[in-house]
């Protein structure tokens, strides 16, 4: 539940190919209002954004209000402006949205990961598949308004199905020790006793560590002093093992009270299978070092996804939803439709999931993947689950697969599963020179995947897209896209 930072704003006013006189009248007409912090007044809500926020218009001007619903009527009070937008949080809901229901997590609208709670399941998966079409619109892809969009594969029960806690550790002013996530927008922390969309195992070791640390008076991180050990508590499950790990992640290699924290550990959690110390120096706003070490049990954990079991290392890569991984999965090999002897490059691989289920079907499968634990593991995981045709190799998709092209390998087949900034560009031309019969694009940013088919649809023709709900209760949604390479 990473704390979900909104995206620039000014995307949603203004159109790459809009005219610079359209642009002259705007700033004119934003001059004119005079609008400060504080100020409140009625506003209307259009809809909602990207990020879940409502969005009203006050005098022409754009209002940003978390919480607030679309047809909801606000009097709302603006807490920032810009110079095209207003931010305002809801003073008053005077006309309640027949959508909106009663929050389960107290603190929803305090720290990111919770945007939707307040908004009934069956308009959440509505509102991820508008997210897609908002997107398409604002990019402008070829032939994008006939895009088939399909509804939204969602949930039975949205709730306790992540795998992975991350909380940050400090102390509060009465020194006492919690853990949990940044309030929006800030360094203040807010502890998560309790938190319904994480797998209840999760927090069951997250909270009894919490008082371990307290216990045993371990060094606290602070940020303000630059000083002490323990930063960020994380812990992770595998759903169809019943293995957890837990990772220390640390100022310094030191873990004072090691001994009696491991011994505690083993007699009070013994469903925790491995425990690991990351470490990760100074004032950063990188969560995980480079460095990680073993401490107890066994090094990796060990998860399910269909007939295919997977080895996780600490810092390797898993979707946080391991119902919804398979759903996301299928799709995506659906789409690919990989026929007997083809090849197939699973580019952004993390530790294999989707080339190995591709297996079975392929000639050969090639993939890549930035960090070296994570391309180990999926080596690992090949031989693991017995399957000879598929390898994988340290580095980036831009730079491997022209290497890989320059000696004689041409994929029939690339599926993408990039980060949230989309694909580098270098791989799209990459990508639109060597022109794969096939392209799956897996996508977990609507904005970035819109952005990237802009220049794919030169070359590709989008299919379909589905967008399945890999984080009820979020803002955030995944999509797969099936491109064919027109003729």
């Amino acid at each position: 539940m990473a704390n979900y930072e909104s995206k620039n704003h000014r995307g949603y006013h203004r159109d790459r190919n809009q005219r610079p006189h359209q642009d002259q009248r705007r700033a004119r007409q934003t001059e004119r209002v005079q609008v400060e912090v504080g100020q409140r007044f009625p506003l209307t809500i259009k809809r909602m954004g990207i990020n879940g926020e409502g969005i009203g218009y006050y005098k022409r001007m754009a209002v940003f209000v978390p919480g607030a619903l679309t047809n909801e009527e606000a009097v709302v009070e603006v807490t920032s402006v810009a110079t095209r937008y207003l931010r305002a949080k809801v003073h008053r809901i005077r006309k309640t949205s027949p959508h909106r229901v009663e929050p389960r997590d107290s603190y929803a609208d305090q720290v990111g990961g919770f945007e939707l709670e307040h908004l009934d399941y069956p308009a959440q998966l509505a509102f991820k598949r508008d997210v897609v079409a908002q997107a398409l619109e604002r990019y402008q892809p070829e032939g994008f308004h006939s895009y088939d969009l399909r509804s939204t594969l969602g949930m039975k029960d949205p709730y306790g199905y992540r795998n992975k806690a991350q909380f940050q550790v400090r102390r509060n002013a009465e020194g006492q020790v919690e853990a949990g996530l940044y309030a929006e927008r800030s360094h203040n922390l807010i502890d998560l006793p309790t938190c319904s969309v994480q797998m209840p195992v999760t927090m069951t070791v997250m909270r009894a560590v919490v008082a371990m640390l307290q216990d045993l008076d371990m060094p606290i991180y602070d940020e303000e002093q630059k000083s002490g050990i323990v930063k960020t508590l994380v812990v992770r499950a595998a759903a169809h093992t019943d293995d957890v790990q837990l990772v220390f992640i640390t100022n310094s290699p030191k873990l004072p009270h090691k001994r009696e924290l491991l011994e505690r550990i083993a007699n009070e959690l013994p469903q925790v299978t491995s425990v690991m110390q990351n470490i990760n120096p100074g004032e950063t706003s990188l969560v995980w070092g480079d460095d990680t070490r073993h401490l107890a049990g066994a090094e990796a954990i060990t998860e399910k996804l269909g007939d295919l079991t997977f080895k996780l290392s600490a810092r390797a890569f898993l979707q946080l939803n391991p119902a919804q991984t398979e759903v996301l999965y299928d799709e995506a090999k659906k789409a690919l439709d990989l026929q007997p002897g083809q090849t197939v490059v699973d580019a952004y691989a993390g530790i294999g999931t989707i080339g190995l289920s591709l297996a079975d079907v392929a000639a050969e499968v090639r993939g890549m993947e930035i960090i070296p634990e994570a391309v180990d593991d999926a080596n690992a995981n090949a031989a693991a689950n017995g399957i000879t045709n598929a390898h994988y190799e340290v580095g980036t998709a831009e730079d491997l697969l022209p290497k890989w092209v320059m000696a004689g390998f041409r994929p029939d087949a690339i599926v993408v599963d990039p980060p949230r900034t989309g694909l580098d560009a270098t791989l799209i031309e990459t990508i639109l020179a060597i022109r794969p019969s096939k392209l799956v694009y897996v996508s977990c940013n609507p904005s970035t995947l819109a952005k990237d088919l802009v220049d794919l649809t030169a070359d590709y023709r989008v299919e379909y897209i589905q967008s399945v709900d890999m984080m009820p209760q979020t803002a955030r949604c995944e999509a797969v896209v099936k491109l064919t390479r027109r003729q």
